[in-house]
């Protein structure tokens, strides 16, 4: 507060206010970055949290001034970085897409052109017609992109901002922003999900502390970020999560994900063989003993969820100490972290007994050319003509 007060007297006193000095506890937020994007590109921008990807973007749309260096755009820019900026909270949906509209430029003849298909797109049902303020983060998102993807721009800036909708929304944005580039548009999306980067980007910036770390194809880039990621991983098979045991006679006493040869890793490459072996410790005989395993993505998502008996494997009893092991003869999902919930049951699932959840984790890395969510490896047949 202090130095920005220091800095406004200076300019309003006609004096430079040396804002390429650094001063005590300052950084630069973006450092020596240079690029070019063409017009029907897209660029993707990934990296760590307070790398400088949202400073970049906003320095783009102006809404902050280079220190040093220039920025040069030819051509409209329309943005989305902050979900509802511009939004008025008392003021309907309908009523905020010609506030909205106008900030980013458009008149009100061109709102009421394009106003239908605004309001189709959004999806929002009668809400369009409701205070914003009552709005999830999933509804602002959807009008607010909505509104700018109408938006005769030139230069299109994302931040982050689909990671809130639903996938049917996410589809319906890809579609129109791959429009859009058709029609000779230009993307910038700054996003922690890689696979929208891949999908929707042909060019990347990876950047680290305010300086680009590399910069090229989308596919190099990312998965030079994503093997960087999973290195830096500390401490993979840490139980952080929750555990909750409802019979102290029954226990899952340890977990181990092995490789092949029954050596112990936490890191696998995509194809590889991988088991999970479950420990258990029982003071007492558990009858139909049920065995689940469920995998998420560091995101909260699940990508798999097995129950021992759903599989077609009846377990009779067990007791003592002892172990069990759920295989998997090729693994499928592609590189990131994912994080693994087990629990014990007996007779039927819903008898928890003892329950992991979300405590142990392990990383893949890269050993494939496909770009999904994971790779199902297929087999295909031969060409055949009629």
């Amino acid at each position: 507060m202090l130095y920005g007060t220091w800095d406004i007297s200076r300019n309003l006193l006609g004096l430079s206010s040396r804002s390429n000095l650094l001063r005590k506890d300052e950084f630069w937020a973006v450092s020596d970055v240079s690029f070019s994007v063409a017009s029907g590109e897209s660029l993707g921008i990934i990296g760590p949290n307070g790398a400088g990807k949202t400073t970049l973007l906003k320095m783009l749309n102006g809404i902050f001034w280079p220190d040093r260096g220039k920025i040069t755009i030819r051509g409209k820019v329309g943005a989305l970085i902050e979900i509802g900026a511009g939004f008025h909270p008392l003021l309907s949906g309908r009523e905020n897409i010609y506030v909205n509209a106008a900030i980013l430029g458009m008149t009100k003849k061109e709102v009421d052109k394009n106003l239908d298909s605004i309001i189709d797109f959004a999806d929002i049902g009668d809400f369009i017609n409701m205070p914003v303020k009552n709005y999830s983060s999933g509804m602002f998102v959807r009008l607010g992109f909505s509104v700018a993807a109408h938006c005769q721009t030139d230069i299109l800036l994302v931040d982050e901002v689909l990671a809130v909708g639903d996938m049917a929304f996410s589809l319906k944005c890809h579609k129109k922003m791959s429009e859009y580039r058709q029609k000779g548009g230009t993307v910038l999306i700054v996003s922690h999900g890689i696979q929208l980067i891949r999908n929707v980007c042909k060019t990347a910036i990876w950047l680290n502390r305010g300086k680009i770390r590399e910069i090229g194809d989308v596919h190099r880039v990312c998965d030079l970020y994503e093997a960087e990621s999973i290195k830096n991983e500390k401490n993979p098979l840490a139980e952080v999560g929750n555990r909750w045991q409802n019979d102290s006679a029954v226990e899952i006493s340890k977990v181990e994900f092995l490789d092949s040869n029954d050596q112990i890793r936490t890191d696998f490459k995509v194809g590889e063989p991988f088991k999970l072996r479950i420990g258990f410790a029982c003071r007492r005989t558990v009858k139909n003993p049920v065995f689940t395993v469920s995998i998420f993505d560091s995101e909260g998502h699940v990508f798999s969820s097995n129950y021992s008996n759903f599989d077609g494997y009846q377990f009779s009893s067990i007791s003592g100490t002892g172990h069990v092991d759920f295989l998997l003869d090729k693994l499928s999902f592609n590189p990131a972290k994912y994080i693994c919930s087990i629990t014990l049951s007996e007779e039927e699932v819903a008898n928890i007994l003892d329950w992991h959840e979300k405590r142990y984790s392990f990383t893949i890395a890269e050993n494939t050319t496909n770009y999904g969510f994971f790779n199902p490896f297929p087999r295909w047949s031969p060409i055949k003509n009629p």
